[in-house]
């Protein structure tokens, strides 16, 4: 990729994560005509009405829109979009009993533990839908290629099914996109061999927007199945921004992962709405009982605070 098509990504993701922010009076240079006009009580979320606005981007390569919060429908079961959460160093033997139990019950995607926790956790959701979910080189991403490779591989033996690598995030910031791309590609090609799929954590929270860009192209080439945001340990957490910067990058053909500081439904909801096909969250369980309705969205803030979600 030379440096012309490299900044027209740029420019093109830009676009997207400014339009879905409803910037008013914004205009990006080489923007389609017509950006300046906003209808009466335009929120710069509508498809239909900013037409010449949607189709500026879409031409330029994005395959995804994003959508304003307040039109998102979730299917009863999305609860299948949740990787139940439990990734804090002290967490005991019962409660990581406890996770794997609420994800059974309600149906969650994975539960994402470390991998200390693999061999319980796959004795536990033995014979159901729930995937076990591993971390890779977690949380710094600076340990040695070889050693996520081994880890990742170790973990998969041990019952893991899917696995979250963080990203040499040192390497990526020094400019060497290659050792990135062949870090994600070596336990990509571990977790295929082993029928598990991989996702690529960035850590946005400490990433320019070129960045991320980057990272999300590295991951796209070193055959990612997922990109996600967060470890939930650094300085920030996922972004609806974030989200659809990376949907924009890596299109339809890979999943993104919005993890770190979704605690509730609410929360959820922008992430999807912005592209995220998976949500990683410690609120699992308060956000299932706020689309029940039994918990009000304060109450559901209020408990979520004490603990870091990831």
């Amino acid at each position: 990729m030379d440096q012309s098509e490299f900044e027209q990504i740029v420019r093109v993701v830009t676009e997207e994560v400014v339009r879905y922010l409803g910037t008013p009076e914004t205009v990006i240079a080489g923007g389609a005509a017509g950006d300046g006009e906003i209808c009466p009580d335009c929120d710069l979320n509508c498809a239909e009405k900013c037409a010449r606005k949607t189709r500026a981007v879409v031409d330029a390569g994005a395959d995804r829109i994003s959508c304003g919060p307040s039109i998102v429908e979730l299917e009863a079961g999305f609860a299948g979009l949740i990787d139940h959460t439990l990734l804090k160093p002290e967490a005991s033997r019962d409660e990581i009993r406890k996770l794997c139990q609420e994800a059974v019950r309600f149906g969650f995607a994975s539960v994402c533990i470390n991998p200390w926790n693999v061999p319980l956790a796959a004795e536990l959701v033995r014979a159901t839908k729930v995937k076990v979910c591993t971390v890779i080189g977690f949380p710094l991403g600076a340990t040695l290629s070889q050693v996520k490779i081994h880890e990742a591989e170790e973990a998969i033996k041990l019952g893991a099914q899917e696995v979250d690598m963080v990203i040499n995030i040192g390497a990526l910031k020094s400019g060497q996109d290659d050792v990135v791309e062949s870090d994600i590609r070596g336990v990509v090609e571990v977790a295929h061999s082993g029928g598990a799929i991989c996702k690529v954590i960035f850590e946005t929270s400490l990433l320019t927007i070129e960045e991320k860009v980057r990272a999300s192209l590295a991951s796209k080439r070193a055959g990612a199945d997922f990109v996600k945001t967060s470890t939930g340990f650094s300085t920030g957490g996922a972004t609806a921004e974030d989200v659809a910067l990376m949907r924009a990058v890596v299109g339809s053909g890979i999943g993104v992962k919005a993890s770190g500081g979704v605690r509730t439904l609410d929360d959820l909801k922008k992430m999807v709405c912005a592209g995220a096909t998976r949500i990683g969250a410690s609120a699992s369980v308060k956000i299932m009982e706020q689309a029940a309705g039994s918990a009000s969205p304060q109450a559901v803030a209020s408990g979520s605070s004490a603990s870091t979600s990831y």
